[in-house]
């Protein structure tokens, strides 16, 4: 027999009380090692459940709850980055520095197209958010400056109007608008991988900080995604209901082919 307690949020601790129990226990932790050993030197995430039966266990199972028995994972951007984020940095190798950026300080180069320009502090910028969940950039935008439709697949975005007037919103996936224009110290939210946009509504250069909850939110912009690649025109034609002709003069725009 076992006695099972609770220790929230859907953790269980088991307690073995035969021989055979035991015996149970110790070949699913010794099982939980051998899979963990392989991901100790490529992430801070570890868990092993040990109570369920040996060959039940998979490393499926043992990602599907992930415990940090970490303070941090530092990033070593000189290893390769996996699925998790970097490798974490020697401990005896961290310092202060990791964990401070001053990169956001200075606006951005917005002589572009659109005008606009995101300076990111990001985990290959700031290796010292690898793994904690989070990340930050700066938004400049110049007069008449946008940011198209895109999206961020990795993470949900808060947005501080810190300088000017911000026109932003977002649609969901029921296609249902949500916009306003933002002053300064407004904030606003956008939901994770959902299509959202910015534009500058001042007649100044505007300012914003976007925090994101993760440390690699990701990026898809809308109009690059269907014009500034090799897509076939036809095909963009049929997908999308515009002319031909407006396809192929924003492929001009934006260096598509085909």
């Amino acid at each position: 027999m076992s006695r099972n307690h609770t220790l929230g949020n859907g953790y269980r601790l088991k307690g073995w009380e035969s021989w055979d129990d035991l015996q149970e226990c110790l070949l699913a932790v010794e099982k939980c090692f051998v899979i963990l050993m392989d991901h100790l030197l490529t992430s801070p995430y570890l868990v092993c459940i040990v109570g369920i039966r040996p060959d039940q266990i998979s490393e499926d199972v043992i990602w599907v709850v992930v415990k940090d028995l970490q303070d941090f994972c530092v990033g070593d951007l000189a290893a390769p980055e996996g699925p998790a984020g970097y490798s974490c940095k020697k401990p005896a190798k961290v310092t202060v520095d990791d964990f401070v950026f001053s990169g956001l300080g200075m606006a951005g180069n917005t002589s572009n197209l659109i005008k606009a320009a995101v300076t990111p502090a990001f985990a290959p910028q700031f290796p010292g958010l690898n793994g904690l969940g989070l990340s930050i950039a700066r938004l400049d935008l110049a007069v008449g400056g946008v940011v198209p439709m895109h999206t961020h697949p990795g993470g949900s975005e808060v947005l501080l109007v810190t300088q000017g007037a911000i026109c932003a919103g977002f649609i969901s996936s029921a296609n249902t608008v949500y916009f306003k224009t933002l002053k300064k110290g407004d904030i606003m939210i956008f939901p994770q991988g959902l299509l959202h946009f910015q534009v500058n509504g001042a007649g100044i250069p505007s300012t914003a900080f976007v925090s994101f909850s993760s440390p690699q939110p990701g990026l898809q912009i809308l109009d690059y995604a269907l014009f500034a690649n090799d897509l076939p025109t036809e095909l963009v034609v049929q997908t999308t209901f515009l002319d031909a002709a407006v396809v192929k003069k924003l492929k001009a725009v934006l260096g598509g082919t085909n």
